[in-house]
């Protein structure tokens, strides 16, 4: 499937701290040769002249005017993605958490803290899908999105989202098997999907190299001050105050989206003392009342409102060991999401990297290429898992989701100005020379030669590959399917650039 196709100060509610200025062929299996590579393909370069290849030593775009806030906010979109969230959910949430850690009057940098942690809440939400759509057999980011308007508290709401969330689609036998299996080990089974996600999030928040109390703010977002939250049940101070704000955010964004002011006044007034800090869902109530609140969560530059937010003191401007870590981040983000695509981003970034250097690119170029190879799938993260797992055939219907995730891909990185040619480049892997790719049809007098690169690198992956519809399939027998595919789907320079390295490193 995948081949082919505390007690304070209070500031100015809406006035964002100011401090200075911005500035601102012997191998048959593919887990071998991804081995083998990291130790030795980088070796002989060999440039191959090609006429599809206007791009061919281009600088790289520059990340110098970079800021990580841009980066952060236009990939939290993908977040949203597989939370099953309207467009915009954290970045909304940032704006909602941020305006209230100033009424409560958090220094600035404890509001730097705590806006990366609202942008970055749900980092570690696709690590738990796969396992979200096994238990309930439907649609994990319906599942995901129904489940924020539950009060888990109430179990009335809690025992219908079940009833109906559970193999409804299925036979009635398997149904019964599902809710009856959820009866007996829900809570157990809940508190495994939150631990799950909380601590992979905080993680990605250290690789991306934030300190304990951004990583910590994730890994207790779904806490409740009543102490009847998970995945640990911390009780009141003991939560730390980023997840506090951030788990109230969320809610007031959540239901402002489906019923508006009132609707969200009415789930914090609800869940006072229970899942929400009293003093912070005091505070809200005073912040409520300013319409400029509200007035910024329905404006359509709201994202550039958040950015603006940020405490310019403690801007961080990106460099490019920070922009591959963030790219590997974010990748790992997709990766995560089935068990079957586990590794398959960084698989393509580097056999991506190997056939650009052996056709001759230059170590600038294929720096900025990684990148775009790790992050070519991030629109899969708007893919139920109950497609991307799928053991058998696809309908019409589930293919025409599918063909969407190149789509979300380019318009995500898009949001990131100096990215738009990498997300030209990304977004169009499913392409083929002869015009019947997705999601576009393009052609091949449209396709750059680093498209053509990490289209032969994302099908060499997925044939060689396990799948939940066949084992994978050893790399010689991978490269004949491949050979057959040359000037329809694959361009013959990078085909036979990859050939090359698959021999070098079968002859070391």
């Amino acid at each position: 499937m995948a081949w082919l196709g505390s007690e304070r100060r209070h500031c100015s509610a809406f006035v964002a701290p100011r401090c200075t200025a911005r500035t601102l062929n012997g191998v048959t299996d593919a887990s071998a040769l991804s081995q083998a590579a990291d130790n030795r393909c980088m070796g002989r370069t060999t440039a191959i002249a090609t006429p599809h290849n206007p791009l061919l030593g281009a600088p790289a775009e520059s990340a110098d005017q970079l800021l990580l806030s841009e980066v952060i906010s236009a990939l939290s979109y993908a977040l949203d993605l597989t939370e099953g969230q309207p467009p915009g959910h954290c970045i909304r949430s940032c704006w909602i958490g941020f305006h209230l850690g100033q009424r409560i009057g958090l220094d600035t940098a404890e509001l730097w803290d705590l806006y990366y942690t609202l942008l970055l809440k749900d980092a570690g939400c696709s690590s738990n899908a796969a396992r979200l759509c096994e238990l309930y057999g439907q649609d994990d980011r319906t599942t995901k999105r129904d489940f924020k308007w539950v009060d888990t508290d109430n179990k009335t709401q809690l025992a219908k989202f079940v009833l109906q969330h559970t193999g409804v689609r299925g036979q009635l036998a398997d149904r019964l098997k599902r809710l009856l299996h959820l009866a007996r080990h829900g809570h157990e089974l809940a508190t495994e999907l939150v631990q799950t996600r909380c601590e992979r999030g905080a993680d990605i928040a250290r690789r991306l190299g934030f300190g304990e109390a951004v990583a910590q703010g994730i890994h207790a977002l779904d806490e409740h001050w009543d102490g009847r939250g998970k995945p640990y049940g911390l009780q009141g101070d003991a939560i730390p105050i980023n997840a506090r704000i951030a788990l109230l955010s969320q809610v007031v964004d959540v239901f402002h989206s489906i019923g508006g002011r009132t609707a969200a006044l009415n789930e914090v007034r609800a869940r006072h003392a229970t899942w929400f800090d009293p003093s912070l869902v005091d505070a809200f109530g005073t912040l409520s009342d300013n319409d400029e609140l509200w007035r910024g969560l329905g404006d359509e530059n709201i994202e550039q409102r958040v950015l603006a937010l940020e405490p310019e003191c403690r801007t961080r401007a990106l460099d490019d060991d920070l922009l591959d870590d963030i790219a590997q981040a974010f990748g790992q983000v997709v990766d995560s999401k089935s068990p079957y695509t586990a590794g398959h981003s960084e698989r393509v970034a580097l056999y991506t990297d190997m056939i650009a250097k052996r056709m001759g690119i230059d170590a600038g170029r294929r720096r900025w290429l990684r990148r775009g190879a790790l992050l070519h799938d991030l629109g899969k993260l708007g893919v139920s898992n109950s497609i991307l797992d799928k053991n058998g055939a696809l309908t019409d219907d589930e293919w025409t989701q599918v063909r969407l995730h190149p789509t979300y891909t380019e318009e995500i990185l898009s949001r990131i100005t100096p990215f738009r040619e990498l997300a030209r480049v990304a977004g169009a892997h499913h392409e083929r020379l002869d015009g019947k790719g997705y999601p576009k049809a393009l052609s091949a007098r449209d396709l750059s030669i680093e498209t053509r690169i990490i289209t032969v690198s994302d099908i060499f992956d997925a044939i060689t590959a396990d799948r939940p519809y066949r084992g994978p399939i050893p790399v010689p027998e991978a490269l004949e399917i491949m050979g057959r595919m040359v000037g329809g789907a694959l361009d013959p320079v990078c085909y036979r650039a990859l050939v090359e390295c698959v021999n070098e490193v079968g002859d070391a």
